[in-house]
């Protein structure tokens, strides 16, 4: 027990004491019919970005999956080991949620290492060096822009990101056949930790802006 982190014992104790009570009929209906969530969000690891704080979600209405920087891969049937995919299957397949969510968020260290490719790898893995080159050829054309700030490509690149997970959602046969008979709903949406603003992105466009 003293290998547990005591903040996080005292912050269970909090829950237990504060929401836990206040949510308590909740906790056990969702214990006994199981969760039917409306929407799945797909976010970044980051822990400045909670989805269920940034949404003030209560238990069961999100299922949540999160990454290093908010990303789906594309639709790979390979036979390897795919978390993402796992959990995308199981919220279309056996949930049958009715939206999914890509929530990025600003300042997200993902995006930076996808803009550095040079940069040393964390370990001899380099997992997260593997992973961004998901957006390798979207990263090489912003760094190519001499007239961009390094903040501006990285807000460019937190969105464009965004879009280009919406896009490998749409190569799952199982997304693209639910979103074209009206079952499901694709959005994208970015956060910024500093402000707090929430910024939607337009369907039809990919245009983001905030919400009235």
């Amino acid at each position: 027990m003293d290998a547990f982190p005591k903040s996080l014992l005292d912050g269970y104790k909090s829950f237990m004491s504060g929401r836990y009570v206040e949510e308590s009929a909740r906790y056990r209906t969702l214990a006994q019919e199981g969760q039917k969530p409306q929407t799945m969000m797909i976010a970044c690891c980051d822990s400045r970005a909670a989805p269920e704080m940034i949404f003030n979600a209560r238990p069961g209405e999100l299922f949540v999956v999160r990454n290093v920087a908010n990303m789906v891969p594309p639709y790979e049937p390979d036979g390897q080991y795919h978390g993402t995919s796992a959990a995308l299957e199981f919220a279309v397949e056996g949930l049958k949620v009715k939206n999914i969510v890509v929530l990025g968020h600003g300042r997200c260290g993902g995006i930076h290492a996808a803009l550095s490719p040079d940069a040393e790898p964390l370990s001899p893995g380099d997992f997260i060096g593997k992973w961004t080159t998901l957006l390798k050829p979207a990263a090489e054309q912003i760094n190519s822009n001499s007239n961009m700030t390094h903040g501006e490509r990285q807000t460019a690149l937190e969105r464009i990101s965004i879009r280009n997970s919406i896009a490998n959602l749409r190569s799952f046969p199982n997304v693209a056949t639910a979103e074209k008979q009206g079952k499901l709903k694709l959005c994208g949406a970015w956060f910024d930790i500093s402000s707090g603003e929430l910024w939607v992105m337009d369907a039809k466009s990919g245009d983001f802006s905030r919400p009235e």
